[in-house]
């Protein structure tokens, strides 16, 4: 079974953050992306991307910092 892929601009959409975001996440380490297309260069994301942009985007509603976020998510 394939696992499914989505492009940066698809995970922007799907999970509500901006692009500006998802792009600083990449940068600190908090998210990584899954792939890279040779052709074009573009970053690809899957399922388990989401799945951190949610817990992150629920730890940051709850006021914790970064650092914070990065320590419980690399537990």
């Amino acid at each position: 079974m394939m696992r499914r892929t989505f492009l940066l601009k698809d995970v922007a959409q799907i999970s509500g953050q901006s692009v500006y975001t998802i792009k600083y996440y990449l940068k600190i380490g908090l998210i990584k992306e899954v792939g890279r297309s040779p052709e074009t260069n573009f970053r690809y994301f899957d399922n388990s991307t989401l799945r951190r942009l949610a817990k992150i985007r629920k730890l940051r509603k709850q006021n914790k910092p970064i650092r914070e976020i990065q320590v419980i998510l690399n537990r």
